[in-house]
């Protein structure tokens, strides 16, 4: 289902213009850019929690760490 939204001229042009250097539709365009900016919202959350980490969550890391490397064979 499509619709339209009012956006500035500019903004518009825009659009379009990169649309058509990409080859893609303006909605294609405009759903990579989200998806791209969504995607490099959940990798900063991700690198905030992984930098938040106390010791005990590195303690437990090392254990599975451990305890997968001993599963493996030959490795």
């Amino acid at each position: 289902m499509a619709t339209t939204i009012k956006v500035p001229e500019e903004l518009r042009d825009r659009i379009n213009r990169d649309a058509r250097e990409r080859g893609v539709t303006a909605a294609g365009l405009i759903e990579g850019l989200l998806d791209a900016y969504e995607r490099r919202r959940r990798m900063e959350d991700f690198g905030r929690a992984f930098q938040g980490a106390d010791a005990s969550y590195w303690d437990e890391f090392r254990s599975w760490d451990v305890t997968l490397r001993d599963g493996r064979n030959g490795e």
